[in-house]
């Protein structure tokens, strides 16, 4: 990956190319030649030019005495100039040369605007420009001889010209597998471990792996390299644990081991091994992390490669590894417990048992959801995308524990993978969240087969004291949805390409040039971009500025963007970023939260602490405090974890004092695409944050729900919205979240029980009529 980022950021740096003057004659040599480097191409992609974003350049200001020019020559007469510059301008010739030189017809308008400005507006220009301006007033000069400076001044406003050819060779993406040659100059053999969830897959490629000399686990969650390096070392198999923002050594003298257990984006394609695990390899389609996978699969330096997944990735694997000359030997498994769909749908809170877990796609239906199950008089545990893992940990071992009366667990799709559980049965609250789509929209759609099997599948667990799992949902009428879904096979996975380091603009034009072949995608990298822009103020050098703009964070939570962009100032002023200075703007030591708007901060924070320790991976001169941050966040996992067995309270207390602030906090910071789905609640697609206002989500009713994609799509709703004058009010409501389809249904029923029992019915109108007369009496 670095052997393609780095020359990039070095080639986008470069300056314009200073030409001199050389003739009419020689011009067209120069641009001749040009043409014909540039002409091979091979018939690669022409970049968008709309991507290219001038660089301002501010004409000369100084005193008259300071022009050279106009000592060797004479001042110029700059209504002459402009004669001669629009004359340049319309000459065909001159338009055809800017177009061999890269300048399309949109390039070349702006780069001349720029031109005229400069000199118009300039007290003085170079020597030798002044002089040919000077020759070309006094008719001893062509017009054409401005070119070479026209050029320069190009190249200077849209730096990126001199670098294209390079750009377009580094942004051929078509043959992904000869970028490691390392993984290329051995015989890997590749074998995958297919099969559901609780199948035993990723068990039989972990005991290959301790049995190993040597060994490398990629995982998509901390929470499972934990594992991985905890069950190892557990096992005599000296292992390090290796993540994004902290090493842990198996040796106490902090000698690398011969086993390693990390996430995925942190393997190393460059250390040989005997057995190389990748574990949850379908996740090769996701938009944003997606490349992680391609890039162990073709790039892990390893005899043995066992890849675990699904079985829909087998194609997938198999064709990318015909690329490679590497045969996939594919082994199949069989759930280990039965999995029941149930013919019946809770329908009400009061029928849950010991062993449920209710599956919300939103906080503020977890917020919801867990206030009336213990408003029954049970106890339950939250798991939420956005808790620290130790929080996971701990909610998942108070559920688990048979001696612990928290019998009922309520969590998001979180639950998918990383954590044992021990669940009966799965009931699914909605059946509808959020997805980002291939262009980085937000929109709502059905549960996919393979979401809703993942999370299905985590009832009965082996070996667990539930003998096997059950599902069902919420309600009725997506109980015959889920059915549907879970019975459609999972369609074949799509692979994302390992995407370059970008930046800023250089990114756009990188993908819009880029080439890939039939098998690959380009990874989505807004949060990269956003980041960039972030940061574009500071003055960071290239390195510097790029380990910034990859750095893990949410970016719709404004208290972690706003200390990332403290982060950089005081690293720029090479100020080193001390513990001292970093609880001084956290505010810690913190208190235990009194309302989920502080829950949700406090959330932020270890979030900040997370970011800080994967600073301090990259840059430990500046972030030298690594081992102190560590401690305050294991202390702010516990104050979490109070509020999170607390949440009820938390609940209770934002409801009736905080909920403004609180629907602050839980609120988008962007709009819902609508190219697909109707617009309704949106939840962040990392932590499945609802956008709904938490004041109105606590005051809806238990039974509030998502209803199906059908109801949404209903022509007939439709209508009825349109017929009460309300559709375009209603239909605004929904988009900005502030309403949903169960409350409009609710309200319709209201208004027609009134119109009915006559409160706004005729006599109402004559009250209204008759109260409108007095009024007007007494102005009058």
């Amino acid at each position: 990956m670095r052997r393609c980022a780095w020359p990039l950021l070095r080639l986008s740096s470069r300056a314009g190319l200073a030409l001199r003057h050389g003739g009419a004659v020689r011009l067209r040599q120069a641009a001749a030649s040009s043409s014909s480097s540039s002409s091979g191409g091979g018939g690669l992609r022409a970049p968008d030019t709309s991507l290219f974003v001038p660089v301002p350049l501010k004409p000369v200001e100084g005193a008259a005495e300071e022009d050279v020019g106009a000592e060797l020559t004479r001042p110029l007469d700059k209504g002459e100039v402009l004669k001669n510059l629009n004359k340049f301008y319309k000459r065909k010739e001159i338009q055809r040369l800017g177009t061999e030189n890269g300048l399309d017809a949109r390039l070349f308008h702006q780069a001349f605007i720029s031109f005229r400005k400069y000199i118009m507006e300039s007290s003085s220009v170079s020597a030798d420009l002044h002089i040919i301006l000077n020759d070309i007033c006094c008719g001893a000069g062509h017009v054409d001889d401005l070119f070479p400076f026209f050029l320069r001044h190009a190249k200077q406003i849209f730096p990126m010209l001199d670098c294209m050819d390079d750009l377009r060779k580094i942004s051929d993406l078509r043959l992904p597998p000869n970028w490691y040659p390392e993984a290329r100059a051995i015989q890997r053999k590749i074998i995958f471990h297919a099969g559901p969830t609780n199948s035993g897959k990723t068990y039989h490629a972990i005991q290959r792996f301790l049995s190993a000399k040597s060994g490398i686990y990629c995982g998509p969650l901390k929470l499972l390299a934990h594992e991985i390096f905890q069950k190892s070392n557990a096992a005599n198999v000296p292992c390090d644990l290796v993540t994004g923002e902290e090493r842990v050594y198996a040796s106490e003298d902090a000698k690398q081991a011969s086993h390693i257990a990390c996430t995925i984006e942190m393997c190393s394609t460059n250390t040989p091994y005997e057995v190389a695990v990748i574990d949850e390899i379908q996740m090769i389609r996701d938009p944003a992390r997606g490349w992680a996978w391609t890039r162990a699969l073709l790039g892990l330096c390893a005899e043995e490669i066992h890849v675990c997944g699904e079985g829909a990735a087998i194609d997938l694997v198999t064709e990318l590894m015909y690329t490679t000359g590497e045969e996939v030997e594919v082994r199949n498994y069989k759930r280990l417990t039965p999995l029941t769909v149930l013919d019946y749908a809770l329908e009400s809170l009061d029928n849950l048992q010991p062993g449920d877990c209710i599956v919300c796609f939103s906080k503020n239906d977890i917020y919801s959801v867990s206030r009336q199950i213990e408003a029954r008089g049970l106890e339950c545990a939250v798991i939420y995308g956005s808790l620290p893992p130790g929080t996971k940990l701990e909610q998942a071992k108070k559920f688990n524990d048979p001696n612990d009366p928290c019998k009922i667990l309520v969590a998001t799709d979180a639950i998918g993978m990383g954590l044992n559980l021990c669940i009966k049965r799965i009931i699914f609250n909605s059946i509808v969240k959020p997805t980002v789509n291939e262009k980085g929209e937000k929109e709502i759609d059905s549960i996919t087969t393979s979401q809703a099997l993942q999370i299905a599948g985590r009832a009965g667990r082996f070996g667990s004291s539930f003998k096997q799992g059950e599902v069902t949902a919420m309600h009725r009428d997506d109980l015959l949805q889920l059915k549907e879904i879970l019975s459609e096979a999972v369609p074949p996975v799509k692979v994302r390409v390992s995407l370059p380091g970008l930046y800023r603009c250089a990114s756009d034009i990188f993908v819009s040039l880029s080439q890939v072949d039939g098998l690959y995608f380009v990874c989505n990298i807004d949060d990269f971009k956003f980041l960039a822009d972030m940061i574009q103020h500071i003055p960071l050098n290239l390195r510097s500025r790029y380990v910034f703009c990859t750095a893990p964070l949410n970016r719709k939570e404004p208290f972690v963007c706003t200390t990332l962009l403290k982060f950089a100032r005081q690293f720029s002023r090479n100020e080193p970023l001390t513990f001292d200075w970093l609880c001084r703007h956290t505010k810690w030591p913190l208190a235990p939260p009194k309302n989920i708007k502080e829950l949700v901060h406090l959330e932020a924070v270890h979030d900040v602490f997370d970011l800080y320790l994967w600073l301090s991976y990259r840059f430990m001169d500046m972030f030298p405090d690594a081992a102190l941050v560590r401690d305050i966040q294991k202390k702010l996992d516990d104050i979490i974890q109070i509020g999170v067995c607390n949440i009820t309270k938390l609940i209770r207390a934002s409801q009736s004092g905080a909920a403004p602030g609180a629907a602050e906090v839980m609120s988008e910071g962007f709009p819902l695409s609508r190219t697909k789905r109707d617009a309704r609640t949106v939840s962040d697609h990392r932590d499945a944050k609802s956008a709904e206002p938490l004041s109105i989500a606590l005051e809806v009713p238990g039974e509030r729900r998502a209803k199906s994609l059908r109801t949404y799509r209903s022509a007939t709703r439709q209508e009825d919205l349109k017929s009460h004058g309300r559709g375009s009010l209603a239909n605004r409501l929904l988009r900005e979240g502030l309403l949903t389809q169960e409350m409009l249904r609710q309200l319709e029923s209201e208004w027609q029980d009134q119109h009915r029992s006559g409160r706004y019915g005729l006599a109402s109108k004559r009250n209204d009529q008759s109260s409108s007369k007095e009024t007007g009496k007494k102005k009058k």
